[in-house]
């Protein structure tokens, strides 16, 4: 863990008080590394929180592209049939292996339960939040994509999954035809299992949906406030400023986290405009101004909701960066905060930062600003999760003491 910094810019640092265990001793003499990091930029661990694993790396097995949301849902469905658990570890590990390599050391995942795919996707990914514990801590988010009462089933499928140990319970404003009955089971089975909540919400640019509202009545009415979070919300982004600022006002009372995708949100809204095209992306600055927490998140990787992606979260950032009018300094220290601290309080961390006592999850990047960290993107040049020092090829020679 970090012993004395007074900032994030730093040009020492001492790592003191590792985990002792096997493998950290094979690494490192002792207990003690001095490294001169040369002036690099020292951040707690990126977080990536919002992805889906299971729905990666799918672009070969598409037999064309979506061009609107109902379609990446429907083609991404056929494709689930396909699915085997050995299949959807692969393609989970592969993404965590790049999210790593980026400096990602926290991630939540929404995995899907449904009729067709039953538990599937819910044991490989307690299967991969195993096997990568050493790089990446994972909470796994149980998330009815096709609905609830849309699939019959899915109720004892989605208690099943908390009994096996998923991290949160999702729910999804735009699938199901009553959303009280919707939120009602998705609140109680939180309340029951005692965990926080993740909710894909209002992702269209219709003005009228206004789920997220709903949403943060009910946050309140079950005293959920800080323990829930909105994926999308983009609906905000055709409402009129009054409305949307009045909104804003009230999703900050309720305490709610909102997560903001802007590849999968740009790519996917305004399509059917013929002129004067929309951008759908939630009022960022809005929101902020209002107190809300807004982070981002990579959504999907190359499948049929977001053709692109490469695990990296700062080129998620400098999209948002553009799409959001962020490019002042301050701007750009926000978007890192954002995917740090901002992030950390989204999904409940309590020993995250750099901070003596906190998790020894750090990265650190060959720049000396967060700007310029933004503006380049590049690889970082350290990666340590719990202390432990993991295998970098673009790492400088650190000498050690």
């Amino acid at each position: 863990m970090p012993s004395t910094l007074d900032g994030e810019s730093i040009v020492d640092i001492r790592l003191t008080d590792i985990e002792e265990d096997e493998e950290q001793r094979a690494r490192l003499p002792g207990q003690t590394l001095t490294l001169d990091a040369q002036g690099a930029l020292l951040l707690p661990g990126l977080i990536e929180p919002h992805i889906h694993l299971e729905k990666a790396l799918l672009l070969d097995r598409m037999s064309g592209d979506a061009a609107s949301l109902q379609e990446a849902i429907s083609m991404t469905a056929a494709l689930k049939a396909g699915f085997t658990e050995e299949d959807m570890i692969e393609r989970s590990v592969e993404v965590i292996n790049k999210l790593s390599g980026y400096g990602v050391t926290q991630l939540r995942c929404h995995v899907e339960v449904d009729p067709m795919l039953q538990l599937r996707a819910m044991s490989s990914a307690l299967e991969v939040k195993e096997r990568m514990r050493s790089k990446v801590d994972m909470q796994i988010v149980v998330f009815p994509q096709e609905g609830i009462a849309s699939a019959p089933g899915t109720v004892e499928l989605m208690e099943e999954a908390v009994r096996m140990g998923a991290d949160v319970i999702g729910g999804i404003t735009y699938v199901d035809p009553d959303l009280e009955e919707h939120s009602k089971f998705v609140f109680e089975l939180a309340e029951r299992s005692n965990l926080p909540i993740d909710f894909h919400a209002d992702f269209s640019l219709n003005p009228e949906d206004a789920g997220i509202i709903h949403i943060a009545r009910k946050t309140v009415e079950y005293g959920y406030q800080g323990n829930v979070s909105a994926g999308h919300v983009t609906s905000l982004a055709a409402m009129s400023r009054e409305k949307a600022s009045l909104y804003a006002g009230q999703i900050a009372e309720a305490g709610l986290h909102l997560m903001t995708l802007p590849a999968t949100d740009l790519y996917l809204n305004g399509r059917g405009d013929d002129y004067n095209v929309r951008r759908g992306i939630a009022p960022i600055g809005l929101l902020r101004d209002h107190g809300v927490n807004v982070i981002y998140g990579s959504n999907n990787i190359q499948n049929a909701f977001t053709p692109f992606g490469s695990g990296n979260p700062l080129d998620v950032a400098w999209l948002l960066g553009h799409a959001a009018f962020m490019g002042s300094r301050k701007d750009t220290e926000t978007l890192v905060e954002m995917a740090t601290y901002g992030a950390a309080k989204a999904l409940g961390l309590r020993d995250y930062g750099l901070w003596a006592g906190a998790q020894a999850d750090l990265v650190m990047f060959p720049v000396q600003s967060k700007r310029q960290l933004i503006i380049e993107r590049p690889r970082p040049i350290g990666v340590w999760k719990r202390g432990c020092l993991l295998a970098n090829e673009n790492s400088l020679e650190w000498r050690m003491k």
